[in-house]
């Protein structure tokens, strides 16, 4: 009898279903598969959110997530590219390798900005698939969370209607923040800016604020101080109002074109928890509204 009881245990919670585990490259694509899953996945990322996302140290505990994942779910176009092969490599789980079951590429559902026609090096750091920070563009963001929800229920069929609600409900807030950023943003448009690297254009492009140039000179150069001079002199004449930067690159170069023109810098967060503010996902837009608008 003891032994038709423990069969029983085992049958009803030995072999139930274990919670998929997902992991995600960047904490914004952790948000937002949280919103969906709730407590139904476990959700981790890779790439701590006030880092640069191009360059990420590949650590052996990066390594441990990616062995016991699910899913994977990356932002593509290439901005992992130097630095998540090599974690993929070593932790050699076929379920989430590119083209398995388990593995999710945000941009190839996402119409990219600034394909370049030709690659070369005299480019600088491009990416040939266009700008990989889609993410930044509000409008953007029910576009990845409803990818995100078809492949979970690709995976857990079993909770697909709960990942649905969830969705829905995601959206629904969404849309009624959309509505608050939409009109706080409107006075800014045709508003001219320079930012440190082009890692809002997503978001300029959105409420049509132009980005003049950017203080390197090309993606991923360091700036030059005759590439400064240059931008100094061009700073009254284009009527620049303000210098975007990011929390990653060096403030130096944005501090001494701020001295010579008197443009304010506004430091802006490019991922969840980039900054204390930047909780989630609607805190991370939040506080990049609040930001430019001061």
């Amino acid at each position: 009898m003891r032994v038709l009881m423990f069969l029983l245990i085992l049958l009803t919670f030995g072999f139930a279903k274990a919670e998929i585990k997902v992991v995600a490259t960047y904490p914004y694509i952790a948000s937002i598969t949280k919103e969906i899953v709730k407590g139904k996945a476990q959700v981790d990322y890779l790439a701590s959110g006030n880092l640069d996302p191009h360059f990420i140290v590949p650590k052996p505990s990066l390594t441990v997530k990616l062995r016991n994942a699910d899913l994977l779910i990356i932002n593509g176009a290439s901005l992992e590219v130097g630095w998540l092969p090599p974690l993929l490599n070593q932790a050699s789980n076929r379920k989430i390798n590119p083209s398995s079951i388990g593995f999710l590429d945000l941009s190839q559902y996402i119409n990219l900005i600034e394909k370049p026609e030709n690659v070369s090096r005299e480019m600088g750091d491009v990416h040939p698939e266009g700008n990989p920070h889609f993410h930044l563009d509000p409008y953007n963001v029910p576009i990845i969370s409803q990818v995100i929800t078809e492949k979970l229920c690709k995976l857990d069929s079993s909770n697909c209607d709960y990942y649905k609600n969830n969705l829905s409900d995601f959206k629904k807030r969404w849309n009624e923040k959309l509505a608050v950023w939409n009109s706080k943003m409107a006075s800014l448009k045709g508003v001219k800016v320079y930012q440190y690297h082009k890692l809002f254009d997503y978001f300029l492009k959105r409420y049509g604020i132009i980005s003049v140039d950017a203080i390197e000179p090309l993606s991923g150069i360091p700036p030059t101080a005759k590439h400064s001079e240059e931008l100094i002199s061009k700073s009254k004449s284009e009527n620049v109002k303000m210098i975007l930067q990011d929390v990653y690159h060096p403030i130096k170069p944005a501090k001494y074109i701020s001295e010579k023109t008197g443009l304010k810098i506004v430091v802006l967060p490019h991922d969840v928890e980039a900054v204390e503010e930047a909780k989630d996902m609607f805190s991370l837009f939040d506080t990049i509204v609040e930001r430019v608008n001061k």
